[in-house]
């Protein structure tokens, strides 16, 4: 019962800076009363074929900015875009082969898994990695000698090389096909050239960064890559200086990058490697997010409205040369520009995401927190046992062995190195990280809810929040009481958690919010019972309940298994206090509920663990279960549960899950055979 789960996160899901951003302004995009966006797939898909480069381009570029919308994205691939598009990787003009490689960016990014998926099995991989090696040549050549023409030629190579590489991080993210062709063709080392040019073009070294810390990952085919000239790079941008979101960012995905091939680090310096590793992750989340965005958000005001007096003044003079506008088309919003029959169509910037240097300086942080969070959860995540661990512990459906003594017991201990604990602490990463497991402050809600553009970072800073719970939830998984600070800074973590659902008079249903806040409560719930720390200072009993009814109807079905596992472990408190009968029957009834009705059959185990758990002894516990006639319904529920692992066990569950749902089949059997004997005594 109220087994410490931790959680371990892949790497950021698609384009957390956004989409390739390289439409034309002349592009024809029209929307209907509905809202649709009409796609013209066929004519501009034909427009490949053009003997014009600047047509090429210009339909490449349209399709980049149509399939930002989600909805046409269908047309597009019924016209066979992916393999229109591939061939134009190859295009004699670099123009082109930008655009092109904008354009299955933003499908890859806007596509997700199922059409990554489908774009590697269309090959599209062959013209790409051709393309990153040209781009690699063309970039190693202008180097040599910056006469005008090659620094022209250099900046076209990087604009290229930066679109590519980032359509292959995204395959890479999606498709373990992907990754093996990454291994297969040699592409890390023109990641290591792209990331070299650091000090240079800072935009395509960190999309070089996050292909690497992509592919670094569980990917013991690549390690041997990883030379010492390569960790050399890899060191020298860990070491670099700089101190704006664009360097933190980046050093931080390196860093993660070094963690993932950590075991290729020499022994003689692994421990310093570490130790630079995490003082990196430790400077990225030192940064205050909410004043930094506060400060920009500021600056980027400013800059508009000295912007928007020089385009007045323009207009002004402009006025006076040319005469009086139409007072008509001047209620209409109508500029004199608009009106001169270029062809230019005004109204595209409206579909045009805003940019500014503020706002990508400000998203650039925001990732960099985000990252060095999830880098922190994983180094403090257990592994899952291999097939066959698995076979060898479970070797029959009715096998004693896998029994535990106590909570927990089936899972694999957590241990961290003594230099890896050491650095953590000395580096304060629990203080930090509990400080992000609070949201951004009211002034920095508002200065971005009063500008559309930046109103999507209030989404990146509540997922920051829920990642820094569930790092606080693997780090307490991981550290003993000595090292979280005692027995009173585990009172204050409590009362801290307990805020954070009930400030507001709703219990916030974000799902991902859910599933962060219940686990770090479970985990310290679980840290404190097992010390013996009195808990009255946390989550009542009435408002256990009220997030547990929340957490139940969540559709994360980790939350449910979080909210059940947390009614285990106060219920085997209780269990154990004179007069808890009456409360002890409300929490029972709860979990008979939830084990018969739960989709999911990680919840139903869970729910039967704790019932397990909470009526296993006293006479407290003895008298709610005989009111809540739960020997009866056990026993009625005793087939259908094993009915369900037989059915859904295999094929749908990790191995950990199968371990515990077995253990929990068999302590079952034997739960009910001691509720038996009680009964006939």
């Amino acid at each position: 019962m109220g087994k410490r789960k931790t959680h371990k996160f892949a790497r950021p899901q698609f384009s957390p800076l956004g989409p390739a951003n390289n439409t034309p302004e002349g592009d024809e995009e029209t929307e209907d009363g509905a809202g649709d966006i009409f796609s013209p797939a066929g004519d501009l898909l034909g427009n490949l074929q053009s003997a014009s480069p600047d047509v090429r381009e210009f339909a490449c570029a349209s399709i980049s900015k149509l399939v930002q919308e989600k909805k046409v994205i269908p047309s597009f691939l019924q016209k066979d875009a992916i393999r229109c598009l591939g061939p134009m990787l190859l295009d004699p003009s670099v123009a082109v082969r930008e655009t092109a490689a904008g354009a299955l960016r933003n499908l890859s990014a806007c596509g997700g898994y199922d059409v990554c998926d489908e774009m590697v099995k269309q090959d599209v991989l062959t013209p790409l990695a051709a393309l990153l090696r040209e781009c690699c040549t063309g970039l190693d050549s202008t180097a040599v000698s910056p006469r005008k023409k090659q620094v022209s030629d250099k900046n076209y190579l990087e604009g290229v090389s930066n679109e590519a590489i980032h359509l292959l991080w995204n395959l890479c993210e999606s498709s373990s096909r992907a990754v093996c062709v990454f291994n297969k063709e040699g592409l890390l080392d023109i990641c290591i050239l792209c990331l070299r040019r650091f000090m240079d073009n800072i935009e395509l070294a960190i999309s070089a960064a996050y292909c690497l810390q992509t592919v670094a990952e569980d990917n013991a085919e690549l390690l041997a890559a990883f030379t010492p000239q390569v960790l050399q790079v890899l060191e020298v941008v860990l070491l670099s200086s700089g101190d704006t979101p664009d360097h933190l960012l980046l050093r931080t995905l390196v860093a993660g990058t070094v963690w993932n091939v950590k075991s290729v680090v020499p022994c003689s310096s692994q421990a310093e490697t570490i130790s630079a590793v995490i003082r990196i992750l430790a400077e990225t989340l030192d940064r205050n997010a909410s004043q930094t965005i506060v400060t920009l958000s500021q600056t980027a005001r400013t800059a508009l409205e000295t912007e928007a007096g020089s385009e007045m003044e323009e207009e002004m003079i402009d006025t006076r040369q040319n005469g009086t506008p139409n007072p008509e088309d001047d209620a209409l919003g109508i500029s004199p520009q608009s009106k001169a029959g270029d062809g230019t169509s005004e109204e595209i910037s409206d579909f045009l995401p805003v940019r500014s240097e503020e706002l990508r300086l400000a998203t650039a942080l925001l990732a960099a927190q985000q990252t060095a969070l999830e880098i922190i959860v994983n180094m403090c995540c257990s592994e899952e046992p291999s097939d066959d661990e698995w076979e060898e512990i479970v070797s029959s459906d009715d096998s004693d062995e896998c029994v535990t003594e106590g909570p927990g017991s089936l899972l694999s201990p957590l241990c961290l190195s003594a230099e890896v604990l050491s650095a953590l602490v000395n580096n304060l990463i629990p203080k930090k990280v509990l400080e992000k497991t609070v949201f951004a402050e009211s002034v920095t809600v508002d200065a971005c809810t009063e500008s559309p553009p930046w109103r999507p970072l209030l989404a990146k800073m509540m997922r920051i929040q829920c990642r820094a719970l569930t790092c606080l939830n693997n780090l307490l998984s991981t550290l003993d009481v000595e090292r979280l600070g005692g027995p009173a800074a585990l009172h204050t973590l409590s009362q801290h958690l307990t805020n954070l659902v009930f400030s507001q008079s709703e219990i916030p249903q974000d799902s991902e919010f859910l599933e962060a806040v219940t686990g770090a409560q479970r985990s310290l719930m679980q840290i404190m019972s097992s010390n013996n720390i009195p808990q009255q200072q946390g989550l009542s009993v009435e408002q256990l309940m009220r997030l547990c009814e929340a957490g139940a109807q969540c559709e994360n079905a980790s939350a449910r298994v979080n909210v059940v596992a947390m009614v285990g472990i106060s219920g085997h408190i209780l269990a154990k206090e004179e007069n808890t009968g009456d409360t002890l029957k409300v929490m029972g009834d709860f979990l008979l509920q939830v084990m018969t009705k739960d989709s999911s059959l990680v919840v139903v185990g869970e729910a039967l663990d704790a019932l397990i758990d909470m009526f296993a002894d006293g006479l407290e516990a003895d008298r709610a279960a005989r009111q809540m006639k739960l020997l009866h319904a056990l026993k009625s529920f005793q087939p259908v549960f094993k009915s369900r692992i037989q059915k859904e066990g295999k094929g749908n569950l990790t191995i950990d899950q199968r371990l515990v749902l077995d253990n929990v089949k068999i302590n079952l059997r034997r739960f009910i055979a001691y509720r038996e004997a009680l009964t006939n005594k």
